[in-house]
């Protein structure tokens, strides 16, 4: 039996995935001048995402293939709450589509994609404070 055949491992190959995409906007933001603001934008959501997966996969509770924020958060049990706005969610799943593709977006200014990642550090503590932590370690 793999890792991954438990909720527990499922979780942390999630967290995995969810800590690159965080890392990856991290390391965009620190280009300032010719920051792919677009693409900082991008992993922030998918970081977000990728986090509500891994606590969802930890209480088994089955999801969608969906980057909508709204219904991921709905599937999240009670006891945890996820510091999202309803905004916050519109806006971040706008990130994993049409901020993605031509004439879909307008350029995004740097502090908005700064605050996208600001927004999934606060997801990433909050759902840590709910998943095991085996499922924390590298």
């Amino acid at each position: 039996m793999s890792a991954a055949d438990t909720p527990e491992g499922l979780a942390r190959e999630w967290v995995q995935v969810a800590e690159d995409d965080l890392r990856a906007a991290a390391f965009l933001l620190e280009k300032h001048v010719d920051c792919p603001t677009g693409a900082v934008c991008f992993h922030a959501q998918q970081s977000v995402e990728k986090y509500l997966k891994a606590l969802l996969v930890h209480r088994a509770i089955d999801f969608p293939k969906t980057h909508d924020l709204d219904q991921i958060t709905r599937l999240v049990p009670g006891d945890v709450v996820v510091p999202l706005s309803a905004e916050e969610r519109r806006r971040l799943t706008q990130y994993a589509t049409s901020a993605r593709y031509p004439g879909g977006w307008e350029p995004i200014p740097f502090h908005e994609a700064q605050g996208a990642v600001e927004v999934a550090r606060r997801v990433r503590d909050k759902i840590q404070e709910h998943l095991p932590a085996c499922a924390l370690k590298d």
